[in-house]
């Protein structure tokens, strides 16, 4: 869907919005090197503007954000209230080390608390949603002194390597070395059924059965925790049946396994709820969250954490960190 303008939202002229397009094009060409792509076998979108639900493309024509860029840009692009509020942060505090307490990380703490489930009371910022990931499943080993981690085929968890290896799609085939404790599953999903079921009863049950049954054959003890995406969305919108992320809490209470919630892609606003999993009425241990905590305006990402893992780290050091922890300007 595109219409052509002659001025950008800005009120820059377009041919000089094209000529700035076509340096930064040739700048890009030449030494920037990109995410999943083969770098010689790619011709990438060139953005000069962006604005609300749109954005312009290198010609200027104007293209409507169906994905909202990477299922991030939650609020639509450059949104007045919160460009004036980066700037307001700017000019106050940019930067400082995570070591110290400033007053931008204290509220939005508080704020993501207020909205988490549960005694998910506890905030440890990142810089996105893999290292988010990264860190929750450090928490759970460390919390439980186990090391497998259980996550879903057609699941999607990030790009780092726990996080990339914790992905049930082929993505993280080429660096899949069988050897980061991962054991994986099917998930429910109906439309595709891997248990011949004919209803979303049938499902729930035959895939509870499935989880519960791989548990047990590869030893209850030896599981740190559970990964799964509230809602998985990378691979397939596939809503999970009724009663089957309840069964799952009752699962891992029954095996004190560690049940993580990755809301990276499905919290903020993204089902309609603050976060995917309270359409489900369950209370997870850990949530990681990113993407639409900021729009996307400003890296962020972080772990919710309830009062049991905060209290195993409450007189031992937490073995972890991140330079831009709680970064103020995010």
């Amino acid at each position: 869907m595109t219409t052509t303008f002659e001025a950008l939202p800005t009120g820059e002229d377009l041919d000089t919005a094209i000529a700035r397009g076509q340096r930064a094009y040739e700048l890009d060409r030449k030494h920037v090197f990109h995410s999943w792509s083969a770098q010689a076998q790619i011709k990438p979108m060139t953005v000069l503007a962006a604005q609300g639900s749109y954005l312009w493309d290198g010609d200027g024509n104007r293209l409507l954000d169906f994905s909202s860029q990477l299922v991030n840009t939650n609020i639509g692009h450059q949104h007045p209230k919160v460009v004036a509020a980066i700037a307001e942060q700017a000019a106050k505090l940019c930067t400082i080390a995570p070591q110290h307490v400033n007053d931008a990380r204290s509220e939005a703490a508080r704020l993501v608390a207020e909205r988490t489930p549960g005694d998910l009371n506890r905030i440890f910022f990142t810089n996105g949603g893999a290292d988010a990931v990264e860190h929750a499943v450090r928490m759970a080993r460390l919390h439980t002194g186990r090391y497998k981690v259980l996550s879903r085929y057609r699941s999607y968890h990030g790009g780092t390597d726990t996080a990339i290896n914790l992905t049930g799609d082929p993505r993280r085939w080429p660096n899949d070395y069988a050897s980061s404790g991962v054991v994986r599953f099917n998930g429910p999903f109906l439309y595709r059924s891997t248990f011949h079921s004919e209803n979303e009863q049938q499902e729930t049950q035959r895939a509870l059965e499935h989880l519960d049954r791989l548990i047990q054959m590869e030893g209850p003890d030896s599981f740190a925790a559970i990964i799964l995406e509230s809602v998985p969305g990378t691979a397939g919108i596939m809503v999970p049946p009724p009663g089957y992320l309840a069964g799952v809490r009752e699962i891992c209470d029954r095996y004190g396994i560690v049940f993580i919630a990755d809301e990276v892609m499905a919290g903020f606003g993204r089902t309609g709820k603050w976060f995917a999993i309270d359409n489900f009425d369950v209370v997870p241990d850990l949530i990681t969250f990113a993407k639409g905590v900021t729009s996307g305006y400003i890296p962020l990402g972080g772990v919710a954490i309830n009062e049991a893992i905060y209290s195993t780290f409450a007189d031992r050091a937490y073995p972890g960190g991140l330079t831009y922890s709680g970064h103020p300007l995010a």
